[in-house]
């Protein structure tokens, strides 16, 4: 009889290590490994500047179809909807940089929602020097130095390039959006929303979602995961950090948090006191 057939591999779980480093305009360092989990769609309210050391991460940015081999560098600015899952079966490892509006500026969110994989071997050299030299205890001053050179580089890819197409901004959706920024841990239901704009609750919905690709429910939970994960990286525990970012308990965040982080708000606090 023949022998039986080995059964497939375990795909390797994820690794995740999140922290905040004292350098000026980085928001959070985060370095991933998985295979199988998925980004739904979600947005930063930072700019994500993005290499992936092994594999290839395929994703969507603005309704537009990408891909990140690892010899590119990919900045996705803030608040453009974008999700990601693995390119490849073996999945990816990713080391990610969330930068503040002190190194980009939002006038560079066109050109950035435009092309947001840049094939620049320099460029590509230097991000990865500044991930190391953030590992390394006492080396701030290396990493905010080369990130800085970083920032200038960035710059002049951007705006070497055709001025962007103005992206559609209705002001329903906009103002809807405000609302919503404004209240991210409190919230607002949408009656309240078409009370406060006017419009019925239907109608805002269309309109947001037509204008950012995302509907206002998936938006402001992207909003609180961001906080969280801020507040995690400052030392709170999972159970503060549910009532101050606006999750009804601890298992509303955990369910929330792994569907867009991809570990639960524990394992990530404990990666960044590591970190730390």
């Amino acid at each position: 009889m023949p022998a039986p057939a080995s059964p497939p591999p375990e795909p390797a779980p994820a690794s995740v290590s999140a922290w905040r480093p004292s350098v000026p305009g980085v928001v959070e360092v985060f370095h991933a490994r998985f295979t199988e989990y998925a980004y739904p769609m979600h947005v930063h309210d930072a700019w994500t500047l993005l290499i992936v050391d092994s594999g290839a991460v395929r994703y969507d940015l603005d309704r537009h179809e990408h891909g990140t081999p690892d010899d590119t560098v990919t900045l996705l600015p803030p608040h453009v909807p974008h999700n990601g899952e693995p390119a490849t079966a073996e999945g990816f490892r990713k080391r990610v940089l969330y930068l503040d509006s002190s190194r980009l500026g939002d006038d560079l969110i066109g050109a950035a929602v435009d092309r947001p994989d840049l094939r620049d071997p320099l460029l590509r050299r230097r991000v990865g020097q500044v991930h190391s030299a953030l590992v390394r205890p006492g080396d701030e001053l290396e990493a905010e130095s080369r990130l800085t050179l970083i920032g200038e580089r960035l710059r002049e890819h951007l705006r070497s390039r055709e001025p962007a197409a103005p992206r559609p901004d209705p002001v329903l959706a906009r103002r809807l959006r405000e609302l919503l920024d404004a209240r991210v841990a409190d919230g607002l239901t949408l009656a309240e929303a078409g009370a406060e704009l006017s419009a019925h609750p239907a109608h805002l919905v269309r309109a947001f979602s037509t204008a950012y690709g995302i509907p206002p429910h998936q938006y402001l939970m992207s909003r609180r995961v961001g906080r969280a994960r801020r507040l995690l990286l400052e030392g709170w525990s999972p159970s503060a950090v549910a009532a101050a970012a606006g999750f009804y308990d601890q298992a509303h965040l955990t369910r929330h948090f792994r569907r867009l982080v991809g570990v639960t708000p524990g394992r990530y606090r404990t990666t960044g006191a590591a970190g730390a």
